[in-house]
């Protein structure tokens, strides 16, 4: 197998009448999905070369996965841009990604316009109505290569600028011959898709459905903010499966969701992001007892996750939930600050990560990709490639990894990891602004800026909203006349810290 297209034509086979996706607007069947995006990508086989980007710019949403096959059916890669974003960041990714074609539903050109997007823009209702070149696309697949990148996400970038990660049909496909296997996703299962098709942990939610034969049912983002109204559509749509981020998850324990209603079909709880508060898991563990818990841990730049904890013991309060061991077919180690392998219990390591699931690096960034993306050291004998985390960890007494923090400045907030240095430079470069730092409280969950200058809260809130997401935004904002020092003339990150109690 080379080409995740062969799940979707798979599937259609097997099941070809049954709902693939659904929206709160739409479904669609296995057949018309095929059908859909064989004919989207006959038309863009006509516009773009294969392995070239197309963006995908509209809600997530039945539309938006079809046109997500129709570009590999083209030979070419994804990009989805979420809406929510400012004008300044698509451009970023716009003009980083260099794509050359936008597939929208008509009616969001003009804030491409306003974000600059100079380059085809193409309407997903008439790409739909074109004939299927049947030669074209059967040329495409057979020069098509499993090493072929299937999708670039964006992620926070320290330079300021949003960084792509490409991930090939390989690794997705290498990664999907295990994960529904190991969690018991089946044709039966109606998974219930929570996260954004910009972040990765969407690519669970799609590609266990179409390998599968399941269904998925797409959740809109505002039902996040009713848990009466998340909670009805579970139960109507008779979700099973919860492949969420433990913030989503979260805001159903937190407002005391379970109280109103409990979507009692619901058996696998998988969670990934940031550590899962022990209290809310109990919380679920409580009105749903016979689901399966597994914490799933690991970054875009290894297609998803690379290890898993299933919870199988009462965990007290203050404990920490393992990350557990890692999936079959991937390396995962711990190096020491001299890059020797740390195998003993107890010791912090940066995590490591090697095999097939790999990211093919940064598109368009040779710099970053060479800094991440690495000569195994303790490997000289062949070419090994490994992907520094920058996340540190340990092995408990159990030989179970357990995640101990990071290495930089990056942060896991809200499900996203962001570089605390992106805000910051966000932050210095307004005029009234003399120099700024953020910290990062983990146990509340809070990001915090420092300054020195003459705006306030309020002002500089609101004026960085205009180029960053709004998971970026610090929550609280305080004004110093000047910063403590560390004796080696650093900004003492530790005393902000202390700050913020």
């Amino acid at each position: 197998m080379k080409n995740v297209l062969e799940y979707l034509e798979q599937s259609a086979k097997l099941y070809p009448d049954k709902t693939a996706v659904l929206d709160p607007e739409k479904s669609i069947t296995y057949e018309e999905l095929l059908h859909n995006a064989r004919r989207i990508g006959s038309f863009l086989s006509e516009q773009e070369a294969p392995r070239r980007p197309v963006a995908v710019f509209m809600d997530k949403s039945v539309e938006a996965l079809t046109a997500f096959m129709g570009i590999v059916a083209a030979g070419c890669f994804y990009i989805s841009i979420n809406m929510d974003q400012p004008p300044v960041r698509i451009r970023q990714i716009l003009e980083t990604s260099n794509a050359g074609s936008v597939i929208t539903l008509g009616e969001d050109r003009n804030v491409l316009k306003e974000a600059g997007y100079v380059g085809k823009c193409f309407d997903y209702h008439e790409m739909v109505k074109h004939e299927i070149r049947e030669t074209a696309l059967r040329e495409i697949r057979n020069h098509s290569l499993d090493v072929d990148p299937l999708y670039c996400n964006f992620t926070s970038g320290s330079t300021g600028i949003p960084k792509g990660v490409l991930v090939s049909h390989r690794s997705v496909i290498d990664f999907m011959e295990y994960f529904p296997d190991l969690f018991h996703i089946t044709e039966e299962d109606i998974i219930g898709n929570q996260a954004p098709f910009d972040f990765d942990v969407s690519v669970k939610d799609i590609y266990s459905t179409l390998k599968t034969g399941a269904a998925m049912v797409i959740i809109p983002k505002r039902m996040f903010s009713i848990p009466t109204l998340l909670l009805d559509y579970l139960c109507e749509q008779k979700v099973t499966t919860l492949i969420w981020a433990v913030s989503a998850l979260c805001l159903v324990s937190q407002l005391k969701g379970f109280t109103y209603k409990v979507p009692d079909q619901i058996n696998k709880v998988l969670f990934s992001g940031e550590a899962m508060p022990v209290k809310q898991l109990n919380t679920w563990k409580k009105y749903l007892p016979d689901a399966r818990y597994v914490n799933l841990y690991g970054p875009t730049e290894i297609t998803c996750n690379c290890t898993y904890y299933e919870i199988d013991r009462e965990f007290q309060t203050d404990e920490k939930i393992p990350i557990g061991k890692p999936f079959p077919n991937e390396k995962v180690f711990l190096l020491d600050e001299e890059d020797k392998q740390v195998t003993g219990p107890g010791i912090n390591g940066e995590l490591c990560v090697a095999g097939t699931a790999l990211a093919l690096g940064y598109y368009n960034n040779p710099e970053q990709t060479k800094r991440a993306f690495v000569q195994n050291p303790l490997n000289n004998h062949y070419l090994e490639l490994i992907y520094r985390t920058g996340d540190l960890a340990f092995y408990n007494e159990n030989k179970d990894l357990c995640f101990a923090g990071r290495k930089d400045f990056q942060i896991k907030h809200m499900g996203h990891r962001i570089e605390l240095e992106e805000i910051e430079m966000a932050m210095n470069s307004y005029p009234s602004m003399e120099r700024a730092c953020c910290v990062f409280d983990e146990k509340r969950n809070r990001i915090t800026a420092f300054y020195v200058g003459t705006m306030d809260g309020k002002e500089l809130s609101e004026k960085m909203r205009s180029t960053l997401p709004s998971y970026m935004i610090p929550t609280g904002f305080h004004s110093l006349t000047e910063f403590p020092i560390t004796p080696n003339g650093k900004i003492d990150r530790k005393k902000l810290l202390e700050m913020c109690i």
